[in-house]
């Protein structure tokens, strides 16, 4: 089977042939250090630590390289309003993000370049530009000069009008940026120091590098001229890579990537994620349930460092890291995700299924008397994840397999526990078993100690529950509405909330 992915750049679907097989390249553009993490960005990089993952499992020697963007104005003014320095603000959010992303199961990348430790690189590359008449020094500013790049909006597929003044992230007024600019389109790849402001000297005199001149120069420094891979959010594609674009190519004469790969975002209750909203949330509340389920009636977020955004009266259960995990791989990464209390409901719910497949083979090994030997691997089923996969990175159809595998094993499960003996062979069950840990772990998805997980309520593990719910699903089906009645209020003295759908299924969650 030959893996194939969307390249933004083509705008379709192709093969993936990376330059030096079987090794990858692969630059994701990080995040800018001001701030806690939110789900847009757990969406992010569990999307790219799930490709690396995939292609590492697919035999591909990985490189990965992410950024931090440690000089913005963002950091800047955060270091103003809270009495503290730049490199400060910087430290404590690079430190948050780790802290976040550990709990997501997401993998370390090789290199963590930074602005900051890429001066020297920075400055070269815009000497590059300088020298062959892309970038031009004005008032002590340089700027690119975009209508030399005769391929510029190749990525985006804009026009130079749409480009808007100002692009480039400064936060100068259009007047003063208007008067140094040859052309309106024109961005910035070093601004002249602001008094107060963190500055490096410099052959155009002391100032910092603007924010797209960072990840060309770190691309360059860490994985060389071109790369195989580089991803990151939709949001960025323009003016971002599309500037990336633009002085990487110009200086070098080679394409900077060879793929590009942007996910979609994620929306709350269907609404675009904003703090003026008040429906934006950090990681690290929905992982300690510091969250509303109301999110569109939250009031304002406290000051940052006084309880992070503990909103509304009612809060939401902790989000367990493998059920955010699940939550973002139930949809391709190309597709917007919606995150509303029923999605992570169903988040919650499959998660549990699967971490009741993982358990089975822990639990009931010794009964089962298996072998220190693995029995290999189910082969269809890893040939069906493996043909999902290979589609563009379609987790959901990965997923699907996984659910397959973990809802047999929690069936034999419950028959073990209740009749003594499983209807199929130990053997076949270790393979199964075997096969869910392998491919589950290629999704980052891994099983949780039993202390705590929430597959046992009063009693109720998952398969009991899933049982009891098609018990009910027979019921009504037979017109048997009382005992329909009858098992849902018996779900909910233990716990269990049952939410049906208008498609014919029933969800559930504990209270």
């Amino acid at each position: 089977m030959t893996l194939t992915l969307y390249n933004s750049l083509t705008r379709r679907e192709s093969p993936f042939d990376p330059l030096e097989p079987p090794k990858v390249r692969m630059y994701c553009c990080g995040v800018t250090v001001y701030d806690y993490c939110h789900v847009g960005h757990a969406r992010a990089y569990i999307v790219w630590d799930m490709v690396r993952r995939y292609l590492m499992w697919r035999g591909y020697d990985v490189r990965y390289v992410q950024n931090f963007t440690d000089i913005d104005d963002k950091i800047l003014n955060r270091a103003r309003e809270t009495n503290s320095t730049m490199e400060a603000v910087a430290e404590r959010f690079i430190d948050e993000y780790f802290a976040d992303m550990d709990k997501l199961n997401i993998l370390r990348a090789d290199e963590y370049p930074r602005a900051t430790h890429t001066m020297d690189g920075i400055k070269r590359l815009i000497h590059e530009l300088e020298n062959k008449g892309y970038a031009y020094a004005s008032g002590g500013d340089v700027y690119y000069n975009v209508r030399q790049f005769a391929d510029y909006g190749k990525l985006s597929g804009r026009k130079l009008e749409e480009m808007q003044v100002g692009a480039s992230g400064r936060l100068e007024t259009a007047e003063i940026e208007a008067q140094k600019k040859q052309d309106s389109s024109d961005f910035a790849l070093w601004k002249s120091a602001k008094p107060g402001e963190p500055a490096w000297d410099s052959p155009w005199g002391k100032g910092r590098p603007g924010w797209h001149i960072e990840c060309s120069a770190m691309v360059r420094d860490s994985l060389g001229e071109t790369i195989d891979i580089h991803c990151g959010g939709s949001d960025l594609t323009f003016p971002h890579h599309e500037n990336e674009i633009a002085q990487s190519e110009a200086a070098t004469g080679k394409s900077l990537a060879n793929y590009w790969m942007h996910n979609a975002f994620v929306t709350v209750n269907g609404k675009k994620m904003s703090k003026s909203l008040h429906n934006f949330i950090t990681i690290r509340d929905l992982l300690d349930g510091n969250w509303s389920g109301d999110l569109e009636s939250n009031p304002p977020q406290p000051p940052l460092g006084k309880g992070g955004s503990k909103n509304g009266s009612e809060k939401s259960k902790a989000v367990e890291p493998m059920a955010v995990r699940l939550f973002v791989l139930m949809a391709q990464y190309r597709s917007q995700i919606d995150f509303t209390e029923e999605a992570i409901a169903s988040a919650r719910n499959g998660w549990n299924t699967i971490n009741e497949g993982l358990l089975f083979g822990l639990r009931y090994n010794s009964q089962l008397s298996w072998g220190v030997e693995k029995t290999g691997q189910d082969g269809k089923a890893v040939q069906e994840f493996q043909s999902a996969m290979d589609n563009d990175f379609n987790t959901p159809g990965a997923v699907t397999v996984l659910f397959e595998l973990a809802k047999e094993l929690a069936k034999e499960g419950n028959i073990l526990v209740h009749q003594g003996k499983t209807e199929t062979s130990p053997d076949l069950l270790q393979q199964k078993w075997v096969t869910l840990v392998s491919l589950a772990g290629v999704l980052g998805l891994e099983v949780q100690p039993e202390s705590d997980s929430n597959d046992a309520v009063d009693g109720l593990s998952d398969a009991e529950i899933e049982a009891m719910i098609q018990q009910r699903k027979d019921a009504r089906k037979a017109r048997d509405f009382a005992e329909g009645d009858r098992i849902r209020n018996e779900l909910k003295d233990n716990g269990i909330t049952l939410i049906d759908q208008k498609d014919g299924t029933t969800i559930w969650h504990r209270s």
